[in-house]
């Protein structure tokens, strides 16, 4: 999509799926891969400048969101049908697959959501902390909430979905944002 810009990085280019949406105003530089049907929105920054950094399939990762690593650290790993919601940051974390990360929140170095695990709005995971599988947390610190249960979990499923079809809409230019 136009205004986005995804430079290559010590000689290193972004790789992006051609099925992906990159909304206009992210920058994608270095070391990125971009999954099939991944979806990542409005002025967002992921910068695979220093290691690596890997978006899965149909995972979005929305409006104003940072992805980051440490020079010399751990990659930034993210599984598949993930959701990370607005103004979120993420920083040499793992979040598997079908993870939510609420708006806002944080995931610091070595930190790691496992699959269907949730971190709240606004929360902080703090460096080399484990949300397990289908718990939620929030806080800052973050630390241990509850359990989700079966209706949250497909819930939180559903988010994967519903933006994996938005992105489609803006793919066929239905919002006529392409230049002509």
């Amino acid at each position: 999509m136009s205004d986005t810009i995804l430079p290559d990085y010590a000689a290193v280019s972004p790789r992006v799926h051609s099925s992906a949406f990159v909304g206009i105003g992210s920058v994608v530089i270095g070391d990125v891969t971009i999954g099939e049907r991944a979806s990542i929105w409005f002025n967002c920054v992921l910068r695979g400048d220093v290691q690596r950094i890997k978006i899965g399939q149909r995972t979005n990762i929305q409006d104003g969101t940072v992805v980051h690593c440490t020079t010399g650290g751990r990659p930034t790993l993210i599984g598949d049908d993930v959701s990370v919601g607005h103004g979120a940051i993420l920083h040499s974390c793992t979040i598997e697959d079908t993870g939510f990360v609420g708006f806002g929140a944080r995931v610091l170095d070595g930190a790691t959501i496992q699959r269907g695990g949730m971190l709240a709005a606004g929360a902080v995971l703090t460096p080399g902390k484990t949300i397990g599988s289908g718990e939620l947390w929030a806080g800052n610190p973050a630390r241990l909430l509850r359990i989700l249960d079966g209706i949250e979990a497909d819930a939180l499923a559903a988010v994967a979905d519903r933006y994996v079809a938005l992105a489609l809409r803006y793919l066929n230019d239905e919002f006529n944002l392409i230049k002509r």
